[in-house]
């Protein structure tokens, strides 16, 4: 007798099946609405990888936003140890983000030229989840919240992180609580405006790498945003060569240059002393 035959025909005990008064798993995830929100535009086949890679990548960075205001939270409470596994995750994510690129490389320019033009002027650059991460990263900026004027409700929900600390400016606070010297000019500055770095923070930085063991949880903080900001390069240059593999240099869908403005801002940091003090130590 084949056991492997048999095995299948016996149910395992303690299986449920009678679902007729219970929450199943696809109303726990919401299955019939996540799963009947992919509505291609063309007859091509390749339309169904370009919205889900992009759905599917809109649900990691709802998850980054998740992490990152939990974060922060932690870090402004002074609870820099609790904000660790969460900072982590975030690496994480991104890298997961990252190979999803791989998946859309597979896509070739003839492919997406059948239904490029569906597209209009919609683009991943209106991505409103990726300004906020952004913001919550430093990156800030005033005329990019000119694309959600459509919404009024978004809008503000954007310019509430804008006009908030980012992640490293409570960073930066927290060596100030630490006792270490920061200008008091960067402690109370403009939170709309994009962070620029600053001696006496470079120099705050410093005293915690030299001095590791008394401010272990600063040293462990200044590594955790260091994998965040070397992913976020990654995960931009990964698409800045999908980009430039699926459509060269043709401008994008949204008005950008496409793949020169995706150069430029791999040349922008976020954490600056972080990474300047490397050289120095």
């Amino acid at each position: 007798m084949n056991s492997s035959h048999t095995r299948g025909e016996l149910p395992e005990k303690g299986i449920y099946t009678d679902f007729l008064n219970r929450m199943t798993y696809g109303e726990y995830l919401g299955l019939d609405s996540l799963l009947s929100s992919q509505h291609p535009l063309s007859g091509h086949h390749d339309e169904m990888l370009f919205i889900i890679i992009h759905q599917t990548s809109e649900l990691w960075m709802k998850l980054i936003i998740h992490e990152l205001k939990a974060a922060m939270d932690c870090i402004h409470r002074g609870e820099l140890s609790m904000s660790f596994k969460m900072l982590a995750r975030v690496s994480r994510i991104q890298e997961q983000i990252i190979r999803s690129w791989d998946v859309l490389s597979t896509l070739t320019p003839a492919e997406y030229m059948e239904f490029r033009d569906k597209l209009g002027q919609a683009s991943g650059f209106q991505s409103w989840q990726y300004r906020m991460i952004e913001f919550y990263l430093g990156n800030k900026s005033h005329h990019i919240m000119e694309i959600y004027k459509k919404d009024p409700e978004l809008l503000e929900k954007i310019r509430e992180a804008l006009e908030s600390p980012s992640l490293y400016d409570i960073s930066i606070q927290q060596l100030a609580k630490a006792g270490l010297p920061v200008d008091p000019g960067v402690l109370d500055r403009d939170w709309t405006q994009p962070y620029q770095p600053h001696p006496s923070v470079e120099e705050a930085w410093m005293t915690v790498y030299k001095n590791v063991d008394k401010y272990w949880d600063l040293y462990q903080l200044a590594e955790k945003l260091i994998d965040l900001e070397d992913w976020l390069q990654q995960w931009r240059f990964r698409h800045l060569k999908t980009v430039e593999r699926v459509i060269g240099f043709k401008r994008g869908t949204g008005g950008s240059s496409g793949v020169p403005y995706l150069k430029g801002v791999l040349d922008q940091r976020f954490f600056p002393e972080l990474w300047d003090l490397r050289t120095r130590l």
